[in-house]
């Protein structure tokens, strides 16, 4: 199955970004500030997607709460044990069941599946697809209490 779309495509620069981010230790925030800087004298290193943007900032904010999520997945496994490409694909991946309403969650799941099978070893799409379709089982709840939450402008009292 092969995947060339635009959301496809977004997801797999995220990915990048988030592998590259935690290989130099660096916020994968200012990775995009630079690449978006480099691309307006060189072209080469191609546009940043509003998607790819929107999902590293949210990967990049929500981070501890979405590592978490992952390791309490993980059987017999640490996440700092993961390859890092499997790493950044699953927190991609929580990041949208999470917050991404716009994508139905089986979609998301097949999305990280495939991203594994491109860029990580064989026995990778197995286990991302494995771990996701559990945190999947979370994702309405999230979602619904995410919109049931009062936005910061309610002005209530």
């Amino acid at each position: 199955m092969k995947h060339s779309g635009t959301r496809h495509k977004a997801r797999n620069r995220a990915v990048d970004l988030l592998f590259e981010a935690e290989a130099k230790g660096v916020s994968p925030m200012d990775l995009i500030d630079q690449r978006r800087e480099i691309y307006t004298v060189d072209d080469s290193v191609g546009t940043i997607h509003d998607y790819t943007a929107t999902s590293v900032a949210g990967v990049a904010a929500d981070g501890a709460q979405i590592d978490a999520v992952i390791a309490s997945h993980l059987d017999k496994w640490q996440l700092d044990r993961l390859p890092a490409v499997d790493r950044a694909i699953l927190r991609l991946a929580t990041w949208e069941l999470f917050n991404a309403d716009d994508v139905d969650p089986a979609v998301i799941v097949d999305e990280a599946v495939q991203l594994a099978k491109e860029l990580s070893t064989d026995n990778s799409p197995a286990f991302v697809n494995g771990v996701l379709a559990k945190i999947a089982e979370l994702a309405p709840q999230v979602r619904a209490a995410a919109g049931a939450q009062p936005s910061e402008n309610d002005d209530r009292d």
